[in-house]
């Protein structure tokens, strides 16, 4: 048989034989020398014969350095190839060894660096400002440091740090943030700025009740203590719930700062004083401290100065004292009577004084001239001199005026009962739109003229007898706190009787006005505002035929009917009825919780949770009654507790023992010695401060 290599020509074996060699040049290739083989395509003849001509080779690409390079799609060639024509996506090396390497060629690359919030970095500053603060108690050291930090557009957020980190500290911290906020307020801190973060506290009030316990009382109490110290105004809070939602931790803090701190009796004292702060100190003592201030005043004639001291006393409610006492002073030492005069106008262009301070301190010095005057005979007419004076120059309130004569005196007391009801209708108006009780006994306070509260009780009822059933609602609700803050039990008979005896012209303006009146009357006694007895004093003071009177019997008439206090307390569709009875409930429920066990703490909140101060006699009566009933007197130290965080009013106190007292007759029928056990109480009571003086005592009648 013939040899295979018969089959391939003398050509053929010559090409065989340079391929061998290349096979071999390229063995470190990852082409293998078969797969070379195979691009240059040997085929024997077909039919067994050999091919007589040269065999096609198939081009191959190879880079000029003579190692084999896998081709690239398109043809681009490899590396060390020139690439494709027009290639613009060859990635380039640049060596930086080339004698024309420009820097300026090398690919630009990004470097990743933190983004800074100028908000971030003056929470994280102001954190140490306040931890230092707490520490050194440095208030003008603070002062200075968040000056330096700048960005006083973020002081909102100071406020809001402050106050928010103090309530997570104790009384002391509390006290010193407080104090801080005053010192800061309008020489570094804005009006509006102090607003606004109080605003940002209230809206995040939910989120602090998740880690403070106690958030809301503690916010409720910073702010009344921001009202108390004239850095925000009153009306602050009704604009704040109105922005709030209903639902929110927000609203029940002002609801708790009005209702628990801002309603009461001496509430200020009661605030400033709740942490023991600063202001911690007798009133004989701030008395003495504006003496001090005002002598050496007159001694240094340093106007700047005696603001910086006055300031500094933190008393903002008691400057009335200031304004009296400097007053006194120019009547006392003749020299000493501009610069007092200087001091006090430039205290009230500061706002260092307030309108109302200003006046009440002008008011109070009126009142006790006449004892002035056998001191300092001419006091009369260095104060009649004074008034005019300082009217003239802008920094007193034109409605206080001084009568020369006795002429002169009745045209001025027109004139003041003329302003008085002007500013009544306003005040009314305010509490119509607002709903807000303590906000409208300020004011009333402010106006300064008790002997005119049954002229404010004739405008109210008449103004809310002409507008819808809430009003009338309102105007109930109003008359039963200012029976138990201001208005005595006579004020509201000589209200009553003056607007019975116009009640026929009431009547021209308003087609119902009868029933209406007769409504408001009966509404009074079942509230407790009244007593069915003063009906009959108030009819006996009207003309026996007039229409005064059948209102009067209408209103008998519908106190007789069957189920009336409820009728009556839901007459006008308000829910205030509904909350009255409700309230009694929970009284009841919370009183007998405690007394089978309960801790003191858990009942003041459950009776400052209900949100009806005016209404907390109520407490002290069923209180009693439960302790007589249950021969306990634990209920006495739930009275003491609540009396000495200032839950209970001496007031409120004092009238719940008196409707015990009225009431002690039918009491003893269930209570053989409810007299005897009431006698005790009452002088425990009065051991420990909790009765006004005028409470009569029922022992010397047991």
């Amino acid at each position: 048989m013939a040899s295979s290599e018969g089959f391939l020509t003398d050509g053929q074996r010559e090409m065989l034989k340079i391929a061998s060699k290349n096979a071999e040049n390229l063995s470190s290739s990852p082409k293998s020398p078969s797969s070379l083989l195979s691009d240059h395509h040997v085929k024997a003849p077909a039919g067994g014969k050999a091919q007589t001509t040269g065999i096609a080779v198939r081009h191959v690409r190879r880079s000029h350095s003579g190692k084999y390079v896998r081709v690239k799609k398109d043809g681009a060639g490899g590396k060390g190839t020139w690439g494709k024509l027009l290639d613009t996506n060859v990635d380039s090396h640049i060596d930086r060894n080339d004698p024309n390497y420009d820097s300026g060629e090398e690919p630009y690359q990004l470097v990743g660096s933190t983004v800074t919030d100028p908000l971030d970095e003056f929470k994280k500053a102001v954190v140490t400002i306040i931890e230092e603060y707490f520490s050194n108690g440095d208030v003008d050291l603070t002062a200075s440091d968040l000056r330096e930090l700048g960005s006083s557009e973020y002081y909102p957020y100071f406020i809001k740090r402050l106050v928010s980190m103090a309530m997570d500290r104790h009384d002391k911290e509390k006290e010193m943030a407080s104090v801080l906020l005053s010192a800061l307020y309008a020489d570094v801190i804005s009006p509006a700025q102090i607003r606004d973060g109080f605003f940002m506290l209230l809206e995040s009030a939910d989120d602090l009740a998740v880690d403070i316990l106690d958030a809301v009382d503690i916010l409720a109490l910073f702010l009344a203590r921001a009202v108390v110290d004239d850095i925000l105004p009153p009306a602050f809070l009704a604009r704040a719930r109105k922005a709030l939602p209903e639902s929110s931790n927000g609203v029940q803090v002002i609801q708790t700062a009005e209702k628990s701190y801002l309603s009461a009796p001496h509430h200020a004292e009661l605030v400033e004083r709740r942490w023991g702060g600063s202001t911690h100190i007798t009133v004989e003592e701030v008395k003495k401290k504006i003496a001090d201030l005002l002598r050496e005043y007159v001694d240094s004639g340093d106007t700047l100065e005696a603001c910086r001291c006055i300031r500094e006393l933190g008393v903002s409610f008691f400057h009335h004292e200031v304004v009296k006492r400097a007053l006194v002073l120019a009547m006392e030492i003749r020299s000493a009577e501009p610069p007092m005069l200087k001091l006090l106008k430039e205290a009230a262009e500061e706002g260092l004084v307030s309108s109302s301070q200003m006046v009440k301190g002008f008011s109070r010095l009126a009142e006790s001239l006449d004892d002035l005057a056998l001191d300092i005979p001419s006091a009369k007419a260095l104060f009649q001199s004074f008034v005019p004076k300082a009217i003239s120059e802008g920094w007193l309130d034109a409605s206080l005026t001084k009568p020369a004569t006795e002429d002169g005196e009745i045209h001025v007391e027109d004139e003041k009962v003329r302003k008085y009801k002007k500013e009544a209708v306003t005040i009314i108006h305010e509490y119509f739109l607002s709903d807000d009780i303590p906000e409208l006994i300020r004011s009333l306070e402010d106006l300064g003229a008790p002997e005119y509260n049954p002229i404010f009780l004739k405008k109210l009822i008449t103004l809310a007898m002409d507008r819808k059933n809430r009003e009338k609602e309102m105007a109930s609700v109003l008359l039963s706190a200012l029976h138990i803050e201001i208005f005595s039990t006579e004020d509201i008979v000589n209200g009553f009787v003056m607007l019975l005896e116009s009640a026929e012209d009431t009547a021209l303006d308003i087609l119902d006005a009868s029933n209406e009146l007769a409504l408001f009357l009966a509404r009074a006694v079942i509230d407790d505002v009244l007593a069915p007895l003063n009906l009959e004093e108030i009819g006996s003071r009207l003309p026996p035929k007039c229409s005064g009177s059948e209102t009067v019997r209408m209103a008998r008439s519908l106190i007789a009917a069957r189920h009336a206090g409820e009728r009556l307390l839901r007459c006008w569709g308000g829910g205030t009825g509904w909350a009255v009875e409700d309230a009694k409930d929970k009284i009841m429920k919370l009183l007998e919780e405690y007394e089978s066990g309960g801790v003191v703490s858990e009942a003041c909140q459950c009776i400052r949770d209900l949100g009806m101060p005016f209404f907390n006699h109520e407490v002290v009566k069923k209180a009693l009654i439960m302790a007589m009933e249950k021969k306990n007197d634990r209920m006495l130290d739930l009275l003491q507790e609540c009396f000495s965080e200032g839950l209970i009013t001496i007031n409120q106190m004092t009238k719940g023992f008196t409707r015990i007292k009225d009431g002690l007759d039918d009491l003893a029928l269930d209570i053989p010695n409810a007299k005897e056990k009431f006698g005790f109480y009452v002088e425990h009571a009065q051991s420990k401060g909790w009765l006004l003086p005028s409470f009569d005592s029922p022992v010397t009648d047991v």
